[in-house]
């Protein structure tokens, strides 16, 4: 009895906590593109459950959205020093885009 005990106890806390292995990135926005620990990425590999805080580190507006399938989210206008956070809760890619700057493009695959 002890067995079933420990596994509801250890099923009712995954639950309860979520994704245990779960990170948080952060993806800057800097010189209108997308940077990842100082280089500028056209993509990213995550796992689902992740989340992807966007910063704005540009002196300007930004405005990240997605009209994908997999992840359909419009975090609006923000200015320097901000940032905004989407958790990714399925899997598939994500294409990412800035509304103010056209050419800002970042593709998320989703594991």
């Amino acid at each position: 009895m002890a067995k079933r005990s420990t596994m509801v106890f250890f099923t009712t806390t995954l639950a309860m906590t979520g994704n245990l292995w779960a990170q948080e990135l952060v993806v800057d926005q800097k010189n209108r593109s997308f940077v990842k620990d100082g280089a500028e990425i056209k993509t990213l590999d995550i796992k689902v459950g992740d989340v992807i805080r966007f910063k704005n580190e540009d002196p300007f507006f930004h405005s990240i959205f997605s009209e994908s399938e997999t992840a359909k989210f419009d975090l609006g206008n923000y200015p320097k020093g901000q940032s905004k956070t989407v958790t990714f809760e399925k899997a598939g890619k994500v294409d990412i885009e800035c509304a103010i700057h056209s050419k800002m493009h970042l593709t998320v695959n989703v594991k």
